[in-house]
């Protein structure tokens, strides 16, 4: 929307600045997205006086003159046929950039003579395309400026332009009175009076309208008009086009530049139909499908069944409230105009419009929203606008529909607002407010104006009070405690939980990711889900049909990502919740990590190495440490099918309770999900993780034993098929009270071991390491130990000690 300073007068009388207007524009939610000032290139162009004029010594068409200017007599050459003794001119000195010709120009000579300067044309200051001489000025002083000058004697040269962005809710801003109303609610000046016209009709109109049946509720409310004859349709007055030229308009003639300046001055826009091309009465109605129009661009246009379009006797003459047809438009010859004003369903107008991918002005206002109150004073002013440029005589108006009833009033709490709003805003401030925007107030009750479609409910009387108001002046308080004292804990236990996790994962040098929740089927699959319960009812996309039932699709995706634009080496985890259900209680969160490529870059000691199953153990356990886990838990086989069946395992509290699973992603997976393998992960589950019994923050004494610790090793005989975590579990489970570690450090096998020890045989060497408490370990004390792990060993694998 742009408007020019001059044309903002029209309806506000005021003394503020451009730049005090642009911010309080800003300030109301009509952000000024730019300024065009021509005043600002001509700011240092001063006025001065031809003292004399004589012919150049080696030129005809040049003349050497003599300039009274505010620092002196400068001598300038000219070649403009016009330039004499005694006239005032524009003078623009060395130094000084020429717009028109985007030259700085110097002191320079012209055929031997130097010439200090130059007198300028209108076009060299982008003033017109004038160049035939050069700016003679009927008044001025010597050394005035010529901006003054021109903003005391012809404005619209220097008028600024002002272009603001409205949004969608804010149609009454589409008109320069709309802007200049919420400019004087924010006190920046005062609103001048309405203009108000009711020109009488001398005859009856001899062009009746209707409105069919199925259109008058959702297409056309109602529709207004009435013929002007003998009117003399030429070039509009000097002012209108200087008006519309300086928004971008191009001015065409009187009647169309009168529409163009009432859609654009009170958001309201209108057509004018040449009347004698018109055959017998205007019909709105809704198109049957297949008729065509020539519309004023030019371009010919097919209707789909259902547009709302407006006919005579002889087909389809305009797109209503969109375009009007070429066919009846107005031109120089056009002796009598009939002037249309009407309501138009706004949803009916946007479908019509993207459908046949016009964007006219008209569009833009009618699908917005325009004031229906306005229609018939609309109607008389334009008529008033039209006699008064071209003459003419008005008939009587006609009338289809009727206007439409947009009364609505809500109630003002006046303490409600200051609670919402967070200041200070006195109740006959708010109530001066509301008025100055043309609410109507009776008591409690705000009327809203029929400009303003966008207020619907009390919540919008708050905003309206607030926006005049200023956001800006709001000053941060912090809220008041509900309760003396040190406030509790925001965060519960288990989001304490995710962030210690998250930190933790971090700092072991992975890398956070945040993927939708969504994953398409396949993948959900290839994790045990995929069922019709986790299925979108209404999905993005069908790559995210499916609640995830683990984090890792998304991890694979991610790395799947990195792979394909060159990054083979990484890390990511993520927390977040993973579904196994369609309720909303059927989630649990998770903490996933993903490990692909090699574990460090490449560096001349050979250290570089791929990553493998114990890494992710560590890292697992790390993160189970650092969230509050038992240091002692089981370590078992037994992953879901997505993990590599030999080279996985799980971390539980018993056969049970299963605190986190971690190893190699299984071949299948990856293969499936475009990931160049191998792939080492885990999956922690911190609500598995149980909370510690002491819920004080004091840490508890550091307990060190005095007691010399014990360490035996033990050499076992065992089928080749046995793994060595059985082993372990076993010794340790022999006194779980007097067993701090076991530990596995050898294992022999192959040909040599089956020699020595029989087929189908292998030995696995553990360390024991027992340490006392109470007190320190006999001989007696160790041997019976000793025997008791021999025993469960031997009871859990078959092993026998080797001799």
């Amino acid at each position: 929307m742009k408007f020019t300073l001059s044309w903002l007068h029209d309806h506000l009388e005021t003394n503020a600045s451009v730049d005090e207007i642009c911010e309080a524009l800003t300030d109301l939610g009509l952000e000024v997205e730019g300024v065009e000032n021509p005043g600002d290139a001509l700011k240092a162009f001063k006025i001065g006086r031809v003292v004399s004029a004589q012919q150049h010594p080696d030129a005809d068409r040049l003349r050497v003159c003599q300039v009274e200017t505010d620092t002196g007599i400068a001598q300038v050459v000219c070649g403009a046929p016009n330039a004499r003794q005694g006239i005032t001119v524009v003078v623009a000195k060395p130094g000084m950039y020429i717009p028109g010709i985007d030259t700085t120009i110097q002191v320079g000579k012209i055929r031997g003579v130097e010439s200090h300067g130059m007198m300028c044309s209108e076009r060299e200051m982008e003033l017109s395309d004038e160049h035939d001489g050069i700016i003679e000025l009927p008044s001025g002083k010597v050394g005035e400026s010529f901006v003054d000058w021109l903003a005391e004697n012809d404005p619209a040269k220097v008028d600024p332009v002002i272009e603001i962005a409205i949004t969608p809710n804010r149609p009454d801003a589409l008109g320069v009175r709309g802007i200049a109303r919420d400019l004087a609610a924010r006190g920046l000046g005062v609103m001048k009076p309405a203009k108000v016209a009711n020109v009488a009709g001398t005859f009856p109109c001899p062009i009746n309208v209707t409105i069919d049946d199925d259109t008058r509720t959702d297409g056309c409310e109602v529709f207004m008009g009435r013929l002007i004859r003998g009117v003399k349709n030429g070039p509009s007055p000097a002012w209108l086009q200087d008006r519309l030229r300086a928004i971008g308009l191009r001015p065409i003639s009187a009647l169309v530049d009168v529409t163009n300046f009432f859609t654009y001055d009170m958001n309201r826009p209108l057509h004018v139909f040449d009347a004698d091309k018109v055959a017998g009465d205007l019909r709105v109605h809704r198109s049957v499908g297949g008729e065509t129009l020539t519309g004023l661009d030019e371009k010919e246009y097919s209707f789909a069944p259902g547009m709302v379009v407006i006919s005579d006797d002889s087909g389809v003459e305009s797109i209503a409230g969109v375009m009007g047809g070429l066919q009846t438009g107005c031109t120089g010859e056009t002796e009598n105009v009939f002037v249309e004003a009407a309501v138009w369903d706004m949803i009916q107008i946007a479908r019509t419009g993207r459908a046949l991918k016009i964007n006219s002005d008209a569009r833009y206002r009618n699908e917005r929203g325009i004031d229906p109150a306005f229609n018939a004073p609309a109607l008389e002013l334009a008529t008033q606008m039209i006699v008064e440029m071209c003459g003419g005589e008005a008939s009587e108006v006609v009338t289809a529909g009727a206007v439409p009833d947009v009364a609505r009033a809500y109630r003002l709490d006046t303490d409600r607002v200051q609670s919402l709003v967070g200041m200070e805003i006195a109740p006959d401030v708010q109530r001066a407010t509301l008025s100055a925007l043309g609410f109507v107030l009776d008591g409690d009750m705000a009327s809203v104006p029929s400009w303003r479609p966008d207020v619907l409910g009390e919540a919008d009387l708050v905003e309206e009070i607030a926006r005049i108001a200023s956001l800006t002046k709001l000053v941060g308080k912090p809220m008041a405690r509900a309760n003396v004292g040190v406030p509790k804990a925001i965060l519960t236990p288990m989001q304490r939980r995710e962030g210690i996790a998250r930190r933790t994962a971090a700092a072991l040098g992975y890398n956070e990711c945040v993927t939708y929740s969504f994953i398409d089927r396949d993948s959900a699959a290839l994790f045990d889900g995929g069922a019709d319960v986790t299925m979108l009812e209404n999905p993005i996309s069908s790559e995210m049909s499916h609640m995830r039932p683990d984090l890792l699709p998304g991890l694979l995706q991610a790395a799947a990502r990195n792979q394909a634009r060159g990054y083979m080496d990484m890390a990511l985890f993520e927390v977040g919740p993973a579904f196994h259900g369609g309720e909303p209680e059927e989630h649990h969160i998770q903490v996933a990590g993903l490990l692909v490529g090699n574990g460090c870059g490449r560096d001349p000691h050979g250290s570089r190495r791929v990553v493998d199953v114990y890494d992710a153990k560590a890292d697992a356990e790390a993160v189970l440490a650092a969230i509050g886990a038992p240091a002692k838990a089981m370590i078992q086989r037994g992953a879901p099918d997505w993990w590599h069946p030999g080279r996985s395992g799980r971390i539980s509290l018993g056969p049970k309770n299963i605190l986190a699973v971690f190893g190699e992603v299984h071949p299948r997976v990856l293969a499936a999900m475009d990931v160049k393998g191998p792939a080492m992960a885990f999956t922690v589950y911190p609500e598995r993780v149980p909370f510690a019994r002491n819920k004080s923050a004091t840490r508890p004494a550091l307990m060190m034993n005095d007691l010399q610790a014990v360490e035996r090793d033990f050499a076992f005989v065992v089928d080749v098929q046995v793994e060595a975590l059985a082993l372990v579990n076993a010794a340790a489970g022999a006194d779980k009270a007097l067993i701090e570690k076991v530990v596995v450090f050898d294992e022999f096998k192959g040909e040599q071991a089956e020699t020595q020890m029989g087929a189908g045989k292998k030995s696995l060497a553990i360390s024991v390491r027992m340490q006392p408490t109470g007190k320190t370990l006999t001989d007696k004390d160790i041997e019976a130990v000793s025997a008791k792990i021999v025993e469960k060993v031997s009871k859990a694998t078959g092993a026998v000690l080797r001799g």
